[in-house]
């Protein structure tokens, strides 16, 4: 197996003031909940803690699939913490947040995958705090009309499923994940609301092309898919898959180009970009073309 390409400048970020990330990891670890930030080891996350954000990661931390790409956990989860949706809304409240996300592990070990928490938690919230909106980043539900229909019916600003790969490598990269499923989840979303926001992300430095990002971006456009995400992927440790590329900030600046000319409402294209990162701005008026 050849070396990892070396890490390049542009992929690396101060982990920000510790007394702003302080309060933040208190009010989560006092009421023992999960964020995305911290089991995906994201760079952004001392930027979004000084800011008072986060995106919570609801029903553990132990998913039910093991994605080659991915840094939770996976094996058999617990069972649901009754008391996580009532937390959760307390620290958006302590918080003060005016835009939340909510994601998830996978969890086919359950009914219904976990939809109804989702709805669970984001009616505990608008009880403690009914101007907050609500993002929404959920699994794929096994392509399940009907847990789509649910987490849609419970109206999220927005609802994002990340495609995460193109399709020559969405088997070793997403292992129980689809390409087509991922566009049908997308699709679904349209048909069951036309009017919901959609989003979608990738991460790239797995070996795709740009011949090929650019064909996702054009499959994600045919199901409706409005904002867009595009970041580079950074191994999160030496069990998981390997970075094959580094991509450049101009090669970054020039994808999210195309993909403004190609019709994505909102699109975040950047080394570090993840899928929530300024989530609250891409829900908001088109970017300007650049």
């Amino acid at each position: 197996m050849p070396a990892p390409p070396p890490l390049p400048p542009w992929v690396k970020r101060s982990i920000g003031n510790a007394r702003d990330i302080s309060t933040v990891q208190q009010i989560i670890k006092q009421r023992q909940l999960h964020t995305i930030c911290e089991e995906g080891r994201c760079p952004n996350r001392g930027e979004c803690y000084a800011q008072k954000t986060a995106t919570f990661l609801l029903m553990g931390r132990v998913c039910t699939r093991a994605c080659s790409f991915c840094q939770v956990a996976s094996g058999i989860p617990e069972g649901l913490d009754p008391h996580e949706p009532d937390h959760i809304a307390e620290a958006v409240e302590l918080l003060g947040l005016s835009y939340v996300v909510l994601t998830s592990v996978a969890r086919d070990d359950l009914p219904d995958q976990g939809a109804s928490w989702f709805v669970r938690v984001m009616e505990r919230i608008r009880q403690r705090r009914p101007g907050t909106q609500i993002e929404v980043l959920t699994p794929d539900f096994r392509g399940q009309r009907q847990c789509i229909a649910t987490v849609v019916a419970a109206r999220p600003v927005c609802y994002n499923h990340n495609i995460e790969t193109v399709r020559r490598l969405s088997q070793p990269v997403r292992r129980s994940g689809s390409y087509d499923r991922s566009l049908q989840v997308l699709r679904t979303i349209k048909e069951l609301d036309p009017t919901l926001l959609t989003k979608s992300g990738l991460m790239l430095g797995h070996g795709e092309t740009e011949a090929e990002v650019l064909e996702t971006l054009a499959d994600l456009r045919a199901v409706g898919c409005d904002c867009l995400t595009l970041g580079q992927y950074l191994q999160p440790s030496l069990e998981h898959r390997p970075v094959s590329r580094y991509w450049t900030p101009a090669e970054f600046e020039q994808l999210g180009s195309l993909a403004r000319q190609m019709g994505f409402r909102q699109v975040r294209s950047g080394p570090l970009v993840r899928s929530s990162y300024h989530a609250a701005a891409m829900s908001e008026s088109p970017s300007p073309p650049t």
